[in-house]
């Protein structure tokens, strides 16, 4: 089997690494702006490939010729986007060379989030109020309808990039007329206070194999922007909120239609109605080293879980790990420091340092969920007081 990866960020090297273990050849196309910076696991890499790139952002044109340029002497068996800006490149490569897996109809489920939305919503399942910022007589109708604040959302954007939230509708309509063509890819939506929450997930031929949630401190737009500290942490397995989470967000996947692979899912817990409410999901694993925060609590690699469906592919048996009970909790922050010095945080329960440039990030693991709160609580404070920088919110990718 050969598997093609596509990476425009450099991530999932566990996934190349668990995918050459499963015996298959790894062929890697990357941006040429990684070329020489970038510290792929090359001993599980058979060959990697340099697309032209304009902030990570590949001609989809070049890329279909220069894939199918590579298959005239290879067999791609499985095509997997690494990231989630790659996942509709991923799926318009295996329309065109009729490769198994998701398709650009189902992929736009997992990236464009008026899509998802409109989905979920056929399903029955709760989103906030939205709509379409396409028909300016609708989306007066819907202010008017719907209080504010609202959430400006681009469809295909991920994280907290380019959103904006807005207070008035005089506002909202001077930032429509600033995006000019650009609007129609933006999505309104009603502003829901609550606890927002995650559920990673590993899913083969349709059923829920592994799933976990988690819940963030601050909310990811709030800590984008507003400059304040990222953390996250297993919730209690046994939980009335984990069990309405992990539910919930097999109702969405089932109704997306994920067949097999990663999925990383975010939902909010309004404060005022307590009703779970689907805020948007993916088809790979979740960022921001969340990943590491699952395979601390619970001994499970999301990655190499992942390279071991895509290698299965639904012939094959798919055994899932038997996941250990722990609980875990990350915190990250930008820094002031070019390489901070987090020797002073030296519980027993600092399972992962972060290295990385002006970035200071842990994690701690413990049996007890109540010693992983209080333990992340002493470090946001220490962070913000020692380390803590902040940037302005990204518009784009790499801005």
């Amino acid at each position: 089997m050969t598997i093609l990866c596509l990476a425009g960020y450099e991530k999932g090297h566990d996934f190349l690494r668990e995918a050459k273990r499963q015996g298959a050849a790894v062929v890697l196309l990357t941006s040429q702006s990684l070329q020489h910076t970038a510290r792929w696991p090359l001993e599980s890499v058979d060959e990697i490939f340099y697309m032209p790139d304009a902030n990570r952002e590949w001609d989809r044109a070049q890329t279909l010729n220069a894939v199918s340029y590579l298959a005239r002497t290879r067999v791609f068996d499985r095509i997997v986007p690494l990231d989630d800006f790659d996942v509709e490149v991923a799926a318009m490569l295996r329309e065109h060379l009729r490769v198994p897996g998701m398709g650009e109809t189902t992929a736009r489920y997992f990236r464009d989030k008026l899509a998802m939305r409109l989905r979920a919503a056929e399903a029955g399942i709760d989103v906030p109020d939205f709509v379409h910022v396409l028909n300016h007589a609708r989306v007066a109708e819907f202010m008017e309808r719907v209080p504010g604040p609202w959430v400006l959302k681009p469809r295909s954007m991920a994280g907290a990039i380019g959103i904006k939230k807005v207070h008035a509708a005089d506002e909202l309509w001077r930032i429509v007329e600033a995006l000019g063509d650009e609007q129609s890819r933006y999505v309104l939506e009603r502003f829901v206070a609550g606890g927002i929450f995650h559920v990673d997930t590993i899913v083969y031929e349709r059923e829920v194999r592994f799933a976990i949630a988690s819940g963030y401190g601050k909310p990811p737009l709030e800590v984008a922007h507003g400059g304040g500290i990222f953390t996250t942490s297993v919730l209690e397995r046994e939980s009335e909120t984990a069990r309405r989470l992990v539910e919930e967000n097999a109702r969405v996947l089932a109704a997306l239609g994920l067949v097999r692979g990663a999925s990383h899912s975010e939902y909010i817990i309004g404060r005022d109605d307590g009703r779970v409410y689907f805020l948007e999901t993916s088809a790979r694993v979740g960022g921001a080293h969340i990943a590491d925060l699952v395979e601390a609590a619970t001994g499970v690699n999301l990655w190499a879980e992942w390279a071991k469906v895509e290698v299965a592919g639904g012939k094959a048996r798919y055994t899932t790990p038997v996941p250990r009970r722990d609980y875990a909790g990350l915190v990250v922050s930008l820094a002031r420091q070019e390489r901070p010095d987090t020797s002073l945080f030296n519980d027993p329960e600092v399972v992962w340092r972060m290295d990385k440039a002006n970035h200071v990030g842990l994690i701690v693991r413990s049996p007890d969920p109540l010693r992983v709160r209080d333990l992340l609580a002493d470090y946001t404070a220490r962070i913000a007081r020692d380390y803590h920088a902040s940037a302005p919110p990204q518009d784009r990718p790499g801005h």
